[in-house]
């Protein structure tokens, strides 16, 4: 009986554990504005194509997936990804290739407007929902949430709050690979933006973009790594 208290102590205290981790928001332009057989079309194609380029990223990479994505989150108009924070500044990595692969779908749908693509570096918890699985709370998720509002978000852009641009900027320095990989593909980013949310709270960040898209799959353990490594969009 010990023992099993033990254990399910042990257990509880991870759950109040907070997280800091990156946070990915795709929200489907207009979704709620289509037709349910469209809805239903357009989200089964992206679902299996977002599945299809996770896994390709995680082949290539050579880790599984509960080391690159701790939980994906679905919302009305679209999804949340919870990276894993060993991948703190990643996110803004992941939105642009999200954003890339976009360009894909709308050549199958004329119907698809595109995506807003939000990012932030934020404190998460992680719960046991109704059905037993794995299910995320907090800050981080309902600040990320506001970034997808600013206004002149542009088409092909992902806009980064201060917190995960800060994440990317510490991500690069220790990826030197992946910054020489962002100035081939021609990586770009705006001068700091600031917005009211709907709650009135003064907002700010970053769009980012690359004139040269590309899916890029996030790094390779340390025990896979090679004295000179490469990495490269696939």
């Amino acid at each position: 009986m010990g023992v099993i208290f033990i254990i399910w102590e042990q257990h509880a205290h991870m759950y109040k554990r907070p997280i800091e981790t990156d946070i990915v928001l795709v929200d489907i332009i207009d979704f709620s504005r289509l037709n349910m057989p469209n809805q239903l079309e357009l989200i089964s194609y992206l679902s299996q194509s977002y599945k299809k380029m996770i896994h390709k990223m995680l082949k290539n990479s050579g880790i599984p997936l509960d080391k690159m994505l701790q939980g994906i989150i679905p919302t009305g108009d679209g999804f949340y990804c919870i990276l894993h924070p060993s991948l703190k500044g990643f996110g803004s990595i992941l939105g642009l290739s999200f954003i890339h692969f976009s360009d894909f779908i709308a050549r199958e749908y004329p119907y698809f407007q595109g995506l807003r693509v939000a990012v932030h570096t934020g404190s998460i918890y992680r719960f046991e929902d109704i059905l037993g699985h794995d299910n995320f709370v907090g800050d981080g998720l309902n600040e990320c949430a506001r970034y997808v509002e600013i206004k002149n978000l542009v088409v092909s852009t992902v806009f980064i709050s201060e917190t995960a641009y800060e994440a990317l900027q510490g991500f690069l320095e220790d990826h030197h690979d992946f910054a020489e990989l962002l100035t081939k593909c021609e990586f770009k980013h705006s001068s700091r933006h600031t917005f009211n949310d709907k709650h009135n709270i003064q907002r700010s960040g970053y769009l980012i973009w690359m004139r040269k898209g590309g899916i890029i799959p996030p790094p390779k353990p340390d025990w896979l790594l090679t004295p000179k490594r490469r990495i490269d969009a696939l």
